[in-house]
């Protein structure tokens, strides 16, 4: 997606763009498969030449779908080196390169990739607001033993 179209998916269910920013960051926890970043590094102009070259190492044009790549250079450790790449144009994803790519959100990816505790501040506000929407509570709602399907 776009900016455009990010904000407009936030907006829908009641959260603002300083929410898709922050939350955004979550990506300075994990991995995404190359089917995710394929088309960015391929396709898209907003990223680092030498960082897309390195890619496509690890993600070929056709193949290696399940092969997969950190979110950024500290996978398993919550800081703030997703909106330090994202500054260096190295965001894995489109809709990552997307905060930082002359539009509106610029400002806070550049607040929040030089201060931390801001940006740690507005991820556990957005989390909560999240959290309150429309949760399923009782029986219309199910804790997923693995997120990536329903439970067996």
């Amino acid at each position: 997606m776009n900016l455009s179209a990010l904000k407009t998916n936030f907006q829908n269910v009641g959260l603002g763009v300083k929410d898709l920013v922050a939350l955004s960051g979550g990506h300075t926890i994990g991995f995404a498969r190359c089917t995710s970043f394929r088309p960015h590094i391929y396709n898209d102009t907003d990223i680092d030449p030498s960082f897309a070259q390195s890619l496509k190492r690890i993600c070929p044009f056709k193949g290696g779908d399940n092969n997969l790549q950190p979110l950024d250079p500290t996978p398993a450790k919550f800081d703030h080196n997703y909106f330090k790449d994202l500054l260096k144009k190295k965001g894995l994803l489109h809709s990552d390169q997307e905060l930082f790519n002359g539009g509106s959100t610029d400002g806070m990816v550049r607040r929040y990739g030089s201060d931390y505790e801001r940006f740690a501040a507005d991820f556990v506000k957005s989390m909560v607001r999240m959290g309150n929407i429309r949760p399923l509570t009782g029986t219309e709602g199910v804790i997923r033993k693995n997120c990536r399907k329903i439970n067996d």
